[in-house]
């Protein structure tokens, strides 16, 4: 057998998650005597099930993990290639695997995803959460857990502080209020008391099924490849409960603070904080915050987000990269270098965005952009013209925090707007929290937890800019049916 055995495709995908599956299965349905490839370093894919499309631009989907053997067997023309990607060489137009094959392509999109950004390297008291792979290892160290620290503001962070029982959890952020990347602190209040009430019983179905993967022998002394992001309903069907026996959730959060530094007990007892701490019992590790308070615990979650995973891709090529390090991408999703695409969170929008659109790392927006990768790459080939999708005309996700359903629209925390805005809140405690952001007169974003069915009427408002001067603060009387007035 040859050194190194070569592939020739016509389109290679990088990435079994969202972006990276949408994009390869776009292109192997629009090119049926293609071959295309899809190269994840993990054994399952990410597909989208249950895709329903609530608005003009308002998507809900489910994700489910499946064997990459699906999609070959939906796809005669798909090939998936079960490696991770050691290099890129751009200008010759080829790949390199760890395993040693050499992938030749005509167009390639990177979807490689985010990784998590970690507190600090190598510490086994400190577990990033993103694949369902660290997921079940945290399932697995909280049940011996009696207090934990998790340490960041996002939508994982979020679920986790909610989701976990029986076991006391030190929350830091570094916002003067929770969920900063999705909420305004009016909304943080109206969730902050579901952090103290007994939550619902949970309906034992779990959409997310998992497939157990023997682990291969022969990757012993490589980095471990980690798999795909996980998405809102990571934690249904799997227990997140701690070893205390109570039921009253036992949740501080401790605002406007980060960790300064990580201690081992050894090293804690050494150090002159052991006598200033009040903390009397005994931990394996310590968080110093920035607040001055220490905390030990049995564990630390570091949530703090993700970093787009360009690593493999950079070397001897010229990419242009973001400020926050994503592979910049113009409006046909294409990077600076010749025939390559990239879509997802590895990739940052380059191209000059519409007033009421932004990227967020999502999973709403990783499909999005996979799909249209899809479609420009589609274009090229046919040499046709694309236009930007609509999609990235406004901003929209639709997901559930705490149990309530929450619709993000447009610069829906005034993003960008600075003093230029005017807000108007309507909120019914433990039942809805509408927000609505204008500016001069016109709305630009919106905020709906609960079960508001304001959306569309929102949605329809944001994208025609009509003037709502003349109607001021009628817009959100709850005695009025907004949705008949703007028919």
């Amino acid at each position: 057998m040859a050194a190194n055995p070569e592939k020739t495709f016509k389109f290679v995908v990088v990435g079994g998650g969202i972006a990276g599956v949408t994009c390869a299965e776009q292109l192997a349905s629009q090119f049926p005597s293609a071959d295309v490839a899809l190269l994840t370093a993990a054994p399952l894919i990410k597909a989208v099930c249950n895709f329903k499309q609530v608005s003009k631009t308002l998507e809900e989907f489910d994700v489910e993990e499946r064997p990459s053997s699906v999609l070959e067997e939906k796809y005669a023309n798909l090939r998936v290639i079960q490696s991770a990607v050691k290099a890129l060489h751009a200008q010759q137009h080829t790949l390199q695997s760890v395993d040693g094959l050499e992938i030749h392509y005509e167009k390639l999109c990177i979807c490689s995803g985010g990784r998590p950004k970690l507190l600090t390297q190598d510490n086994p008291y400190v577990l990033g959460i993103r694949d369902t792979d660290s997921a079940q290892e945290f399932q697995k160290r909280l049940s011996k857990a009696k207090r934990i620290v998790v340490v960041g503001n996002g939508g994982i962070a979020l679920e986790l502080v909610y989701e976990v029982e029986g076991c006391e959890v030190i929350w830091v952020v570094k916002d003067k209020a929770i969920g900063n990347t999705f909420f305004d602190a009016g909304a943080a209040q109206f969730l902050i008391p579901s952090l103290d009430t007994d939550k619902p019983e949970r309906a034992a179905t779990c959409k997310r099924a998992r497939y157990t993967i023997e682990g291969p022998a022969a990757t012993q002394g490589l980095a471990v490849e980690p798999g795909s992001a996980l998405g809102p309903d990571w934690h249904e069907g799997i227990s997140l409960r701690g070893a205390e026996e109570v039921s009253v959730p036992l949740v501080s959060v401790e605002y406007q603070s980060e960790v300064k530094q990580i201690y081992t007990h050894q090293d804690f007892l050494l150090s002159p904080l052991a006598s200033q701490t009040a903390d009397t019992g005994s931990w394996p590790v310590y968080a110093q915050l920035t607040n001055g308070k220490t905390f030990g615990c049995d564990f630390i979650i570091s949530a703090t987000g993700v970093v787009p995973n360009t690593e493999p891709f950079l070397h001897g090529n010229s990419f242009a990269l973001a400020e926050d390090s994503g592979l910049k991408v113009d409006d046909h999703m294409m990077t600076t270098e010749p025939d390559i695409y990239a879509a997802g969170d590895v990739c940052t929008a380059g191209w000059e965005p519409s007033h009421l659109w932004q990227q967020m790392r999502l999973w709403t927006q990783a499909r999005q952009m996979g799909w249209y990768a899809g479609r420009c790459m589609a274009a090229d080939v046919l040499s046709e013209t694309i236009e930007l999708d609509f999609c990235f005309e406004l901003f929209s996700h639709i997901t559930k925090f705490f149990n309530y359903k929450v619709v993000l629209l447009g610069k829906f925390n005034g993003q960008g707007l600075g003093l230029n805005q005017e807000l108007l809140v309507r909120c019914t405690k433990g039942h809805e929290y509408v927000k609505v952001v204008l500016s001069g007169g016109r709305m630009l974003g919106a905020v709906l937890i609960g079960e508001t069915d304001l959306e569309e009427t929102f949605e329809n408002l944001i994208l025609n800019q009509m003037d709502l001067t003349p109607y001021g603060e009628e817009l959100l009387n709850p005695n009025i049916d907004i949705e008949d007035y703007f028919d």
